[in-house]
């Protein structure tokens, strides 16, 4: 079996990582350079920096703070927020990013995806979706979770791969934040229904909701951010106990 990733989410919004419960009633926790070299350093695999508001505002990412953190890190950097066309990726590689995150420009237009892999290849590709449950299954949402489409997020995962994606970042929005745990059934069923790796994101509140997501839910990666963010443990706390349990981890700072 593969090893899996314990990976750091940077939340940015006006320069500055911020944090919230369910996309709102975002707070400020630090500037992203300070907290990334310090998560590298505590032993996270890579780190995603998301521009939140890029697209629901209209703008591009803010890549002048994505190539500040970046050229702090020798780790893998996810860029996402904002991007809208493979121009627009082109340049969030140029600013130091190994892989870019597309969501709301590839929901309006799958074959985004497919342009990007083609010029960039899939591995470099990560289709974020972002999901809410409604009833026995979950939609897909955009710009910042703001909108809700008709789009069954198992499905959507599929045609993404489908489209080039090498990689899906999967965020329950009705987790995000709350820390009780990331949703496991619906993780489990993207993983299952894709052959590429699928990062969980979205209610991590300690080293056992870790590897829950990765045992049952069959994830290749988990995503957290406000419990390394607050204190509550250490990305090095997490490996420890991760690896404690047998789960097979890339290394323990």
């Amino acid at each position: 079996m593969l090893a899996r990733r314990v990976i750091v989410c940077l939340d940015v919004r006006d320069g500055r990582v911020v944090k919230g419960v369910r996309f709102t009633a975002l707070r400020d926790v630090g500037d992203p350079v300070e907290l990334a070299a310090r998560y590298e350093a505590d032993g996270a695999d890579e780190m995603v920096f998301l521009d939140i508001s890029a697209s629901a505002e209209g703008r591009g990412t803010l890549l002048d703070v994505a190539r500040r953190t970046a050229e702090r890190l020798f780790i893998p950097l996810t860029i996402g927020g904002g991007m809208r066309s493979a121009a627009d990726v082109a340049r969030a590689l140029r600013a130091g990013a190994d892989k870019v995150s597309l969501n709301t420009a590839a929901v309006e237009r799958p074959a985004l995806l497919s342009e990007c892999a083609d010029r960039f290849g899939a591995q470099c590709v990560v289709a974020s979706i972002d999901a809410r449950r409604e009833g026995g299954s979950w939609r897909v949402c955009t710009y910042g979770g703001s909108a809700c489409t008709a789009l069954d997020a198992v499905e959507w995962a599929g045609q993404c791969v489908a489209h080039g994606a090498g990689e899906i970042l999967l965020t329950s929005i009705d987790r995000d934040g709350a820390r009780g745990g990331y949703d496991v059934e619906l993780t489990r069923a993207v993983a299952r229904a894709v052959h590429v790796p699928v990062i969980a994101s979205g209610g991590a509140g300690s080293a056992s909701d870790v590897r829950a997501v990765l045992d049952d839910g069959e994830a290749d990666a988990a995503l957290v951010a406000g419990m390394v963010h607050d204190g509550t443990t250490t990305v090095r706390a997490i490996k420890h106990c991760l690896a404690s349990s047998g789960v097979a981890i890339r290394r323990v700072a």
